[in-house]
């Protein structure tokens, strides 16, 4: 069967491949919300564990202190005295920060994925909830812990460096298309 000519009007428009847009195409899906969570939210969670590391060698003197002191999700208050590396503390804290900043990036992810653009600035927001979060809306036992090893500057370098980490992990697969 011959196939028939479309006018302009009745083709479908090209998808644009801008920045931003990579998203609007595509049917919303948990499953693959999932998967980008689980990208971005690791990339996160390394690059800031390395910036609290930092500031946690350059305050405390001890580079795992602030990674330990996230274990007293399991160990309450000894975790924020654990000055060295350990499956105990430091294991368990980085497990507890990883597992955090990968449900963190659900929410971005799944706010980017129905509105795409803006990457940067949705990165920052949701940084800036997780801090609000942290310190002022779940108990002192749940928050990171790290504030008690690091001083403020490193705090909000540690956030920072979340939000970047989420809005790099949505730019390397932008570049990758």
């Amino acid at each position: 069967m011959p196939r028939r000519r479309q006018s302009p009007h009745q083709r479908r428009p090209q998808q644009s491949s801008a920045a931003g847009n990579e998203h609007a195409h595509q049917p919303f899906s948990w499953p693959r919300v999932f998967r980008r969570a689980w990208v971005s939210g690791s990339v996160a969670s390394i690059i800031s564990t390395l910036m609290v590391m930092g500031w946690s060698r350059r305050i405390d003197g001890a580079t795992p202190a602030g990674t330990n002191a996230a274990s007293q999700w399991v160990w309450d208050r000894s975790a924020r005295r654990a000055r060295g590396w350990s499956w105990r503390h430091t294991a368990i804290g980085y497990g507890v920060h990883h597992a955090s900043s990968v449900f963190w990036a659900l929410m971005y992810e799944g706010w980017r994925h129905r509105h795409p653009g803006r990457p940067l600035a949705k990165a920052s927001v949701i940084a800036a909830l997780a801090y609000v979060v942290d310190y002022h809306v779940v108990p002192p036992r749940l928050s990171p812990g790290f504030e008690h090893r690091i001083a403020r500057p490193g705090m909000l370098m540690t956030y920072a460096t979340f939000a970047l980490g989420l809005y790099l992990a949505d730019r390397r697969r932008d570049t990758r298309r």
